[in-house]
């Protein structure tokens, strides 16, 4: 009887992988959802991780599942999962993927590779809890935040009547640039999360002035304001209640576009900023570490995980950063600690200039349930650091064996002769901006590209946003095809852009928002924006409930955490 059940439109390398777990070449040891349960309400590491696409991860998924989709597989994983010797457990639909997805991270060299038996809906037979949407952890501890040490908050009117009243105010968002470019309160600062401590006393130098911190939704603007209250600032500080979707709801006109920032720190700023952080430091119990300390940790990777992580900007990171480390910027680490660490359980070293943004950072990690975080100690010194951006951890990058085309050849080629573009990029990277005439197709149903080309003589292109999914891709297609014309574009559709060369925008006709293969932002769909937003802040609040029930995560309150510093 085969193993494996059903995988829609198999690839080459699919059909290679499936062929082998059927005929008892290849096992991977399964685990029950009450031993699972038990494994994660221990204290020994663990990456449990959902192979399954975005989109149907959002549907329904563990509480502590990492999400690593099958087709970014080789880009992803070792990132989150670094060391071989983790226990990993792989969550799909009982459909095989994690048999597949398994047995190709044992030919990468993970070694403590298992499956959960019966997929995810064993997990809920076992009358244990599913969750929807993405980065819920960190969703649920924002609300715990509100919950436990009463933020107070601001509402979308409330506001309004202020800013029109000429009011003391000071409105900052607490996003990433790219956010707030998109849309954000008129007259509104970009301050991201782990910013604000930092930059406020350059900010903002009138003790009368009222700030409220707002985001997208409720998780970043509890979580600044709240760090601005912990750090014992003078001023008033509310959150912005919903955040810009609150705003829009309210029926008040975001702004576009804009690029207000928060100026360069000075001095004096530099100095109150540290004297807020310290008085953290003490009440939080912050462990630092010296570059001597975290070279004993970094001997001893191989027997735990280790991740360093710089939590400054992405530009300052770009600008010079330790080798080895990622970039995670402070507040999106917290609102989003799942896509930049893989494994429950794991040691945490916090890095960057100043110590106040890496302190501000890991007094939350720690409430969120992190036991073993720090903060690096003069992390940035010397004359090690390296520029750009953080190196890439491709698994199975050997079997990149395509030929590549350049931007250049591909112009010049496709006024003289019939060429296919496919783009492997998710619906949503492919909607925002592809290749004039791309077809989208999804790396899992590769071999598609046979019936959906015009011609079986032509030549196909494949790319992506980098061009490196779209390497593993062809590298398939060819297993399959061995005998037709596959390219892949080098730099993929950045470089198209890059060239000056136009792009396209919209779904692609044969799936489109239907493809399922993301999760789509309220913000970011195409019809019932207003009603997926309130659909999104009410998930949001119903969060607390639900986590308690599931017990696998507890969150800490720091009783001392709002103490009035005089």
């Amino acid at each position: 009887m085969s193993v494996v059940k059903s995988i829609a439109s198999p690839t080459g390398a699919v059909n290679y992988w499936t062929a082998r777990i059927n005929q008892g070449m290849i096992k991977v040891r399964s685990v029950s959802a009450v031993t699972l349960k038990e494994q994660l309400k221990g204290g020994e590491e663990l990456a449990l991780v959902d192979v399954r696409e975005e989109g149907a991860y959002a549907k329904s998924h563990l509480l502590l599942s990492v999400s690593i989709p099958f087709d970014r597989l080789e880009v992803l994983f070792a990132g989150l999962v670094p060391r071989h010797s983790t226990p990993i457990v792989l969550c799909d639909d009982n459909d095989g993927w994690t048999l597949i997805a398994g047995n190709r991270l044992k030919e990468f060299g993970y070694s403590s590779v298992s499956y959960l038996k019966g997929g995810i809906q064993s997990w809920s037979d076992a009358g244990y809890e599913l969750f929807s949407g993405v980065n819920v952890p960190s969703k649920a501890f924002g609300e715990f935040i509100e919950h436990e040490y009463r933020t107070p908050h601001l509402s979308a009117q409330a506001l309004k009547e202020k800013i029109e009243a000429n009011e003391n105010i000071v409105v900052l968002d607490s996003r990433p640039l790219h956010e707030f470019r998109k849309m954000t309160i008129p007259g509104a600062i970009c301050c991201p999360g782990a910013e604000l401590v930092y930059r406020l006393p350059d900010l903002v130098r009138d003790p009368q002035t009222l700030v409220v911190v707002n985001c997208a939704g409720r998780t970043r603007s509890i979580i600044g304001a709240q760090s601005l209250i912990n750090a014992g600032i003078n001023n008033r500080v509310t959150a912005l209640k919903d955040g810009t979707m609150g705003w829009h709801l309210a029926g008040y006109a975001l702004e576009n576009g804009s690029e207000r920032s928060a100026p360069e720190i000075s001095t004096a700023g530099l100095e109150k900023s540290q004297e807020y952080v310290e008085k953290v430091r003490q009440r939080f119990q912050i462990k630092t570490i010296n570059c001597q300390e975290l070279k004993l940790l970094r001997e001893a990777s191989t027997e735990r995980s280790l991740f360093l992580l710089d939590v400054r900007s992405p530009q300052e990171f770009h600008q010079g950063h330790m080798p080895g480390s990622k970039s995670a910027p402070g507040g999106q680490l917290v609102q989003a600690t799942d896509e930049y660490v893989g494994v429950r359980n794991a040691q945490l070293v916090l890095i960057d200039d100043t110590g106040v943004r890496a302190t501000m950072t890991a007094s939350w990690l720690i409430q969120m349930g992190w036991r073993e975080v720090c903060v690096l100690e003069d992390g940035l010194s010397g004359d090690s650091l390296r520029t750009g951006p953080e190196t890439s951890r491709l698994l199975g990058a050997d079997k990149l064996v395509a030929a590549m085309i350049t931007v250049a050849a591909l112009e010049g080629r496709r006024a003289k002769e019939e060429i296919e573009i496919f783009d492997v990029a998710n619906s949503l990277v492919f909607r925002d901006g592809h290749l004039p005439g791309a077809h989208r197709i999804s790396r899992t149903n590769i071999s598609e590209i046979a019936s959906r080309a015009a011609s079986s003589d032509s030549t196909v292109v494949i790319t992506s946003s980098d061009g490196t999914i779209a390497g593993f891709a062809a590298a398939e297609l060819l297993s399959s095809k061995p005998h037709r014309q596959i390219l892949v574009l080098q730099g993929g559709t950045d470089a198209w852009q890059a060239a000056g060369h136009p792009i396209e925008q919209g779904a692609d006709p044969y799936d489109g928002e239907s493809a399922g293969d993301v999760w789509y932002r309220p913000y970011e769909r195409a019809d019932a924006v207003e009603a997926a937003m309130q659909a999104y802040l009410d998930w949001e609040v119903d969060l607390v409930d639900q986590v308690a029930r599931d017990g696998t995560v507890m969150f800490q309150k720091n009783p001392n955490a709002t103490e009035k510093v005089t």
